[in-house]
């Protein structure tokens, strides 16, 4: 058994996420023992780690929940993981193509800035006045 504070070293989560993961139903509700503290088992241990990767990946809490109820079934085909997965990589392929398009407008905008006084400053102009841009970001 583990207490929340191992739980928290062994996985790098805050023991205040872990009580909220365990309010959203991620991970089982602890054991308390007789002192009242929370204690976990091995299996809590590895599905916050699994919470955690997921994370570090991030995969909201809507999708990690369906990821969790899929990983109840492990006869089941792998195509629900597989759509939750797929719909994640497109939605970062779209955040970085705003992104790409986000630096290319603010390199572009520097670089018409050559270090005149604020007054004639491109880049506090730029911002002022959104049709300076080339291309909706």
């Amino acid at each position: 058994m583990f207490s929340i504070g191992d739980l928290s070293r062994r996985t790098g989560v805050k023991v205040p996420t872990i009580r909220y993961y365990e309010q959203m139903g991620l991970i089982s509700a602890a054991h308390r023992s007789e002192g009242n503290q929370r204690r976990y088992e091995k299996t809590d241990l590895e599905r916050l780690a699994f919470i955690r990767h997921a994370r570090d990946l991030g995969f909201d809490i809507p999708a990690i929940r369906d990821l969790i109820a899929l990983s109840r079934h492990p006869d089941a085909p792998c195509a629900g993981a597989d759509r939750i997965a797929e719909e994640h990589l497109a939605a970062v392929r779209e955040k970085i193509a705003k992104l790409s398009k986000l630096e290319q407008e603010l390199e572009r905008i520097v670089s018409h800035c050559s270090g005149h006084s604020v007054e004639d400053c491109y880049v506090i102009r730029a911002l002022s006045d959104h049709g300076m841009c080339e291309a909706e970001h």
